[in-house]
């Protein structure tokens, strides 16, 4: 087994023992070496966003100090959803390594499939109220901000 998906999967195993959150690990990688781990923390922290991909994101940011993990693989148990595959990307990082894919997850009660056919139905105009309803309003005020930022000489785009 690869030593990094073992510890993603070590990982996992313990949220079995500790019930912090789902059966879901992962590390980043970066020049043969770890700087981050995570392991699921949704109950434990009372966070829906704290899935193990994010948890990793967070610890290697914060031990490398920088948001850019460029030239970094990550490592998971199982395939990312959709808001860690963004953070994913919002992190730069261009190599992914998965154990268990979205149709396992879904097979022990996991549901990202929703959220897949809701982002696939956005790009077509329609959304499902059942899920979430998005509405732009007072965007000639909140603009403003976004003008200023534009025209700003020291702004960082990351």
């Amino acid at each position: 087994m690869n030593k990094y998906m073992k510890i993603a999967k070590e990982l996992a195993n313990d949220n079995l023992i500790t019930n912090s959150g789902g059966p879901f690990g992962a590390c980043i990688v970066k020049n043969g070496k770890i700087i981050g781990k995570g392991s699921n923390n949704v109950l434990k922290n009372n966070d829906p966003t704290a899935h193990a991909e994010i948890m990793a994101i967070r610890d290697a940011c914060n031990n490398i100090n920088s948001y850019d993990l460029s030239d970094c693989e990550l490592y998971t148990s199982c395939y990312p959803c959709p808001m860690c595959l963004s953070a994913i990307i919002w992190s730069n990082i261009k190599k992914v390594y998965y154990g268990n894919t979205k149709e396992d997850a879904a097979n022990i009660g996991f549901r990202d499939d929703f959220i897949y056919n809701y982002i696939n139905n956005l790009s077509n105009g329609n959304q499902d109220p059942n899920v979430l309803l998005l509405e732009c309003i007072d965007r000639s005020n909140t603009i403003e901000e976004f003008n200023k930022f534009k025209n700003k000489n020291d702004k960082v785009i990351y």
